[in-house]
């Protein structure tokens, strides 16, 4: 019987950029706001600039500010209806095909163990729900932006989900559920997220960029590559660990 048959749930965080998925889900929607001609090409190019970036280094703090500064003007004024259906067209035709099968397998692993499954990312929920619907998880904590009269105002309703803000996010929602922070898990590759890492007791650093890898090796923390060994052994790691639940986590 594993802890959430006993009625103790377990939750498994995944982040989304890099991931989740290749690269940052950002610039996807702002292709989609561009096909809907919501915004110019000036700022389409200036995202895939910043993407390509992404990818290759990860994540910055001036950028991240940048990006969400950015992220708040071209929204402002879309409707919450027009937002939610390019929501599911932008995750159709530009991230689904983005998503990598090794985490999205992973993530499947928990389900299969009767773990909930959450996203816990900077991405706006609007996108992130999407995504987390998509694949059929349990649900997603992303960045909320604020509306008025049906439409968004261009202003954050509460934090930005990065860093420190994922940890707090993250938290609330295990002492919501009765979780046991150390029955349970979270997956992430940046080290803007050790926070959100320390806070279970099962972290997994994932294509960890070099400040979370230094991190993850100084505290013992398990790491993968998104290919085929480093994917059975973190599989094979969520079943040993569900088949131990209610004792003592193994390393």
């Amino acid at each position: 019987m594993t802890v959430e048959q006993a009625g103790t749930p377990v939750l498994a965080f995944f982040d989304v950029d890099n991931t989740l998925i290749h690269g940052a889900s950002a610039f996807h929607l702002v292709r989609g706001l561009r096909a809907a001609g919501l915004i110019t090409m000036r700022d389409i190019v200036s995202a895939g600039w910043k993407h390509a970036r992404f990818k290759v280094r990860g994540e910055n703090d001036r950028h991240l500010a940048s990006a969400q500064t950015r992220g708040l003007e071209v929204i402002t004024g879309i409707t919450v209806a027009d937002m939610a259906k390019l929501s599911d067209d932008v995750y159709l035709r530009h991230t689904e095909s983005t998503v990598w099968p090794e985490t999205a397998a992973l993530a499947q692993e928990h389900l299969a163990k009767g773990h909930q499954v959450w996203l816990v990312t900077a991405t706006p929920t609007f996108l992130a729900e999407v995504i987390a619907r998509s694949l059929g998880l349990t649900g997603a904590l992303g960045s909320v932006f604020e509306t008025r009269d049906g439409a968004y105002t261009g202003r954050l309703e509460g934090a930005f989900l990065h860093g420190e803000h994922k940890a707090v996010a993250a938290r609330k929602l295990l002492t919501e559920t009765g979780a046991d922070p150390a029955a349970c898990w979270a997956y992430s590759d940046s080290r803007h997220d050790i926070p959100l890492l320390s806070l279970v007791g099962h972290p997994v650093v994932v294509n960890a960029d070099q400040g979370l890898a230094a991190h993850a090796r100084a505290s013992g923390w398990p790491s993968m590559r998104l290919q085929r060994a480093s994917l059975r052994e973190a599989r094979r790691r969520v079943r040993r660990d569900a088949a131990t639940a209610g004792g003592t986590p193994t390393p």
